[in-house]
């Protein structure tokens, strides 16, 4: 028990600076930023969806942002350039890096626990995983590569 305190300390800790920097650099950058080179991100259908649920839900918007994949950094961003008052938006990030960082330290080290004893009881199964992972590894690498190849031959034959 006293492990899962820590760590579900030591989680809530990095989740307040990390999402509260993500405010912060979104609270700096306002609305310079929809004019910069980045202007392409920000305007991506993920930041337009949660651009919109936090102008129509705000603050529960950022408290549930926590429970989700790759919206939370989007909705805390576009908390602070959208200026979103301090007073609602502490209590949010208050509640939803506690739930975050319950669930990481809960699930997240009965995952690793669970991880590390099979490793430990089956090496077999410690090779393939590293394969697989090299593989998927060297996948991604060569599709992203051949992907950049297409658009920029294409581009090029549209030049011509």
């Amino acid at each position: 028990m006293d492990r899962i305190a820590l760590t579900a300390g030591a989680l809530y800790l990095i989740v307040l600076l990390r999402a509260g920097g993500t405010f912060a650099v979104g609270w700096l950058a306002g609305t310079g930023v929809r004019r910069s080179r980045f202007a392409a991100r920000v305007s991506s259908a993920r930041f337009r969806r949660a651009e919109r649920a936090i102008r129509r839900w705000g603050a529960p918007v950022v408290a549930v942002s926590f429970l989700t994949v790759g919206f939370q950094t989007a909705a805390n961003f576009l908390a602070g350039s959208m200026r979103m008052p301090l007073p609602r938006y502490l209590p949010a990030l208050l509640v939803g890096g506690a739930a975050w960082a319950l669930v990481y330290a809960t699930a997240g080290i009965g995952v690793l626990a669970v991880l590390g004893r099979l490793f430990a009881e089956r090496p077999a199964l410690q090779v393939s995983a590293a394969a697989v992972l090299l593989l998927a590894v060297c996948g991604t690498v060569v599709y992203r590569r051949r992907r950049t190849v297409r658009s920029s031959g294409g581009a090029a034959a549209e030049e011509s």
